[in-house]
């Protein structure tokens, strides 16, 4: 090639590493999904999932000596109604929105590098809504009388309070993990299809032709899956907006000061995502290199959800600062004060961790060598996840412990039931997250043989 050369006739260099490895068919991307179902169990899966199992039973006891005994073994006190169990539960709620934002939204706007993780962001989304809806039903009191909050026809013509934040919660969470239990399910057909034709056991065989509902790959099935699937994304893409918008509400009706805010829903929704997009990396940065998935869930899918972390966590750093910037503008003594006390009080080395583990750590993603490392970005995404937790706890704890009337302040601090209960909730989300990798495909096999046969718009030169 010359100088002379005119430029459309030189290669055009891809602006993004491939989504999918180079050198793969449709029949060799087929069976690099299917491998771990059809392999054999490795060791490792066995010793972590009998640890994770072990802490379901630890958290089994914990939950049954709630019942027997009431939430008095927690540690509320008069000031702090509210605990672990709302703190865990909005937690847990936001670890969700990553699987549908990946599998809806980024489907609308053909973004194809969520192929690689849609199916798994999506079963994470189940296992977490599953670990938040207990949360609730425990803080109950009478937890056996949790139909209460359902309007079902009754003879006392007793209907739940429909003013009551915890209604919301139940409509606004029961509505998002059926659509979303319907959009994993939906998306798993033509997987559980190859499954039944591969498989050998005559009962899994059974078993996924079952699911399969009858699934032969025809024309007609295709357009009938592809129409039903673009409109529960359209379903699903809302409910991201909705969910934590209205377990925002829980908060910002009030008139507590550090709650009541209109800040509370964009704010809610954009920690939601962080939080949701740092469990997805920590969960399948490790899982990517022990199946040996690199080629599939390649740099490109490390960068984007790099990028979208430290976008979101941009907004929650604004949401951060302009609760200070309303408390000192709004001229209100209390507000104030709940500002001096979360920096100054008996919480504040849990406000400076906040502030290191979502603000400042994550600004290294900056930097393009952090968001390649899987290792350093398995740390970052760590450090967001407890803080996090940390801004749950920070909202919920230090508001409710020193509130209009002094003679009422009260300290909090989870008892070991509280700690019992919640280490319990991640044994489950992980045993069930251990259980999916291995009985099911946790990558979409028809989408990536799609994506290998007609080739990938963002790397084409």
């Amino acid at each position: 090639m010359t100088t002379l050369d005119p430029p459309a006739s030189r290669p055009v260099k891809p602006q993004h590493p491939p989504v999918v490895a180079s050198g793969y068919t449709p029949a060799t991307v087929t069976d690099q999904v299917n491998k771990v179902v059809f392999g054999s169990t490795p060791k490792w899966w066995l010793v972590g999932f009998g640890i994770s199992f072990a802490v379901v039973m630890m958290f089994l006891f914990a939950v049954t000596y709630l019942f027997a005994k009431g939430v008095g073994i927690w540690g509320l006190n008069i000031p702090v109604a509210w605990g672990f169990a709302i703190v865990n539960f909005v937690w847990w709620i936001g670890i969700g929105h990553a699987g549908t934002l990946i599998s809806a939204i980024l489907l609308l706007f053909r973004q194809e590098w969520r192929t690689s993780i849609n199916r798994f962001a999506e079963a994470m989304t189940l296992f977490a809504v599953a670990c938040a809806g207990m949360f609730p039903v425990f803080h109950l009191g009478r937890p056996w009388l949790f139909y209460w909050l359902l309007p079902y026809p009754n003879t006392m013509t007793l209907w739940p309070q429909f003013r009551s934040p915890l209604i919301w919660d139940v409509f606004a969470v029961s509505t998002y993990a059926t659509v979303s239990l319907l959009f994993w399910y939906v998306g798993l057909i033509p997987d559980l299809a190859t499954l039944r034709d591969r498989v050998k056991n005559v009962w899994a065989r059974r078993a996924a032709g079952l699911f399969a509902l009858g699934w032969r790959g025809s024309a007609r099935h295709w357009q009938n899956y592809e129409t039903l699937y673009l409109l529960l994304a359209g379903l699903a893409t809302p409910l991201v907006l909705s969910v934590h918008t209205v377990v925002s509400f829980d908060f910002a009706i009030s008139i507590l000061p550090g709650w009541h805010t209109t800040v509370f829903p964009p704010y809610f929704v954009a920690g939601a995502i962080y939080s949701g997009f740092a469990m997805v990396l920590t969960l399948v940065l490790p899982l990517r290199s022990l199946f040996g998935l690199k080629d599939l869930i390649t740099e490109r899918h490390l960068q984007a959800m790099s990028k979208v972390m430290l976008a979101t966590g941009l907004i929650v750093a604004y949401g951060y600062v302009i609760e200070l910037f309303i408390a000192w503008y709004s001229g209100n003594e209390f507000e104030m004060f709940m500002v001096h006390n979360r920096m100054h009080g008996p919480y504040q080395f849990q406000y400076a961790m906040l502030w290191l583990c979502n603000i400042f750590v994550p600004q290294v993603l900056w930097l393009r060598k952090v968001r390649s490392s899987p290792v350093l970005l398995w740390i970052v995404a760590m450090f967001i996840n407890v803080g996090m937790w940390l801004e749950r706890y920070v909202i919920v704890v230090i508001s409710l412990s020193r509130d209009f009337l002094p003679s009422s302040w009260d300290y909090y601090s989870g008892t070991i039931w509280d700690w019992a209960i919640f280490v319990g909730t991640l044994g489950f989300f992980v045993s069930l997250i251990f259980l999916f990798v291995r009985f099911v495909p946790m990558i979409s096999g028809f989408e990536m043989r799609h994506l290998v046969a007609h080739g990938s718009k963002e790397t084409k030169s």
